[in-house]
Formats: structure tokens, sequence, C-alpha cells
């Protein structure tokens, strides 16, 4: 019973060392949990894109078709503190109503943006890493989806495209087969 008695008050101990650890605001690592936490640059140029746009829409399934075009309206804004850019997309695809959400991230560690993608297209969720371009101008994603046409996951590439604070481009590109190929491009104004 003594040893037990041991255990717990070393526990406890161990427990309000970690708990007062925390809550010290001069202590480093609180300091570098808050550098990660907090909003910075990357998280303003996202706040640019909250509100509403519309958006042309550009799909290519098949090359040997013609593109379809449509029309969509897009809903953006800043969730959480102004830590993500959230993304509501409601418009038609392939003659059948199509809603889509998204989210986008600039993971502070990491130093790198991430982006989520579901729609009722599908039941799987596509995510993306991306970096910034030089000029700021756009940002490139990679990652990987599951394609149905194709029966297996295969590599996705997107490029955001900030032309001005009123004026983005989103291109979409899949590997078809070893190929990659342009399959979306949606020019967003408001």
């Amino acid at each position: 019973m003594k040893n037990f008695h041991n255990i717990l008050c070393l526990g406890l101990f161990c427990f309000i060392s970690i708990i007062s650890r925390a809550q010290n605001p001069n202590d480093q690592d609180m300091k570098k949990w808050m550098a990660y936490m907090t909003p910075g640059d990357a998280q303003k140029m996202m706040a640019k894109s909250a509100g509403d746009w519309k958006a042309d829409v550009t799909t290519t399934m098949d090359p040997a078709q013609p593109p379809v075009k449509s029309q969509a309206a897009v809903h953006n804004e800043m969730t959480m503190g102004g830590r993500y850019l959230t993304t509501h997309y409601t418009g038609n695809m392939m003659g059948m109503p199509f809603e889509g959400m998204g989210t986008m991230a600039y993971d502070n560690g990491k130093k790198k943006y991430m982006s989520t993608w579901i729609d009722n297209m599908g039941t799987g969720i596509m995510y993306m890493e991306g970096v910034q371009s030089a000029d700021g101008k756009s940002i490139e994603f990679k990652g990987k989806v599951y394609d149905p046409m194709q029966g297996k996951d295969v590599m996705m590439r997107q490029v955001m495209t900030f032309n001005s604070d009123n004026d983005q481009t989103l291109e979409m590109y899949t590997d078809m087969n070893g190929k990659e190929m342009k399959t979306l491009s949606i020019h967003m104004t408001r």
C-alpha cells in the first residue's frame, strides 16, 4: 500500500509540474506554442479571400470531348479566430446539383499550406499540402485522391492564383494513367 501511495504522489507531482509549466507564460515551450497558434501574414493573406464570389467553371473529364462549362457561387469565411479559411461551394456539375466544402490552413510550424475538400460527388476527403510562390501570387498544392474512374488513388495538383483581391483562378491537374491532365479551371470574381 505504501508503494501505491508513493506512486500516486509521484504521479500527482508530475501532473502538477506539467500543468504549472504550461501555465507559465515565460516558459520557452509556451512561447513556441503561442507562436504556433497565433495567426500571422499567411492567415491575413487567406482572409483576403473571405466573402462571396461568382465562379465560372470549366471541367474536362475526357480530352477527346469538349469541356463542360458551368457557374457556381462560392462563400468563403475565416473561422477559429482567423486561423482557417472555409469554403462553401454550390453549383452544377455534369448536369447535377453540386455542393462542396473546403478548408485551407497555413501550418505555422510546418510552414506549409494545407487544404481539405469534400463534396456530394464522392465520399472521400481530398487532402493536399502546398507552398506559396516566391512572388506570393499563387499557391501550388499537391496530394492524392481516389479516382473512381481509374479505381485507385491518383496524384492531384492544384494551383490557386491570386490575380487581384477580387479575381482568383484555381486550376486542377489530375494524373490520368501516368499523364497529368488539366481537369478543372475555376475563375472567381466578386
